[in-house]
């Protein structure tokens, strides 16, 4: 059964099998779309491959993750407004109504400079979509920690037209997911499910299995009045075989389709 909220499954999620097998991993569990992340293998940035790869396996593309990785500041342009609009063409070409996106990093100066007025800038291009800048986290190495995005972690404390909820970022920046939502407001446009434990690094678990209010976080979409999709963006880079990867995948799923329809008031 399809829940209100679609339930997508992020193609970062098949990682390391490439950009195809999510598609297929999405249509044979019963996911209701996925979600591209551009990177580095060719067919997530090809318009004409991701449709048919949609038309194959009857799964819609229903958002785009720009490319905004370590490993992805070379993907289609250096220039990180091209990589931007280049994510919103290829939203817009293939009919998804979400674009995520990411602050900027400390060295892109002239990005982070601009970052607010140039989000609206590409969002007047393409009224249609919603650039949902993303929740991150402080990094901690050798017992030190040190934020490497322009102005900060949190967008909420800059303030953006769209959101994305990011819950493994949560855990990761000891930030309770509910409170983060709260601060998004009616801005809270697509969620990233996924878990983490809180201990300092970003660890994508399967939601359910770290310390995030994962479930509470679903329930209460519903009284929040959210009208975006939930995409599965956990890491099962670590499974040993694809029967595992896909045990991974159909739990996390049937965690969402649980928690999804049995909504709760915000304030519960």
């Amino acid at each position: 059964m399809t829940s209100r909220v679609p339930v997508l499954l992020s193609t970062s999620s098949v990682f390391p099998e490439r950009t195809a097998a999510a598609f297929q991993l999405a249509a044979a569990l019963g996911y209701d779309g996925v979600e591209v992340m551009v990177w580095t293998d060719a067919v997530s940035q090809d318009a004409g491959a991701l449709r048919g790869l949609s038309q194959h396996y009857g799964v819609p593309v229903l958002s785009v993750h720009a490319p905004c990785l370590l490993v992805t500041q070379r993907v289609w342009s250096p220039d990180p407004w091209e990589r931007l609009r280049r994510s919103a063409e290829l939203a817009e070409t293939l009919e998804a109504p979400t674009v995520v996106v990411h602050p900027p990093f400390t060295w892109q100066r002239d990005y982070a400079r601009t970052f607010g007025d140039g989000l609206d800038a590409v969002a007047g291009q393409y009224p249609g979509l919603r650039i949902a800048v993303e929740n991150m986290y402080p990094v901690r190495m050798a017992g030190r920690q040190f934020v490497p995005y322009v102005p900060g972690w949190d967008p909420t404390e800059t303030g953006y037209p769209a959101y994305t909820l990011d819950l493994s970022h949560c855990a990761a920046s000891h930030t309770d997911s509910l409170e983060m939502a709260d601060r998004m407001g009616d801005a809270l446009a697509h969620v990233h499910l996924g878990d983490g434990t809180g201990e300092g690094r970003d660890e994508h678990l399967v939601p359910g299995r770290g310390t995030q209010p994962c479930a509470e976080l679903l329930r209460s979409l519903a009284g929040r009045g959210f009208t975006g999709s939930v995409a599965v963006e956990v890491s099962t880079r670590g499974a040993k075989s694809r029967a595992v990867r896909e045990a991974d995948l159909r739990a996390a799923l049937d965690f969402a389709r649980q928690h999804l329809s049995t909504p709760s008031p915000v304030d519960a």
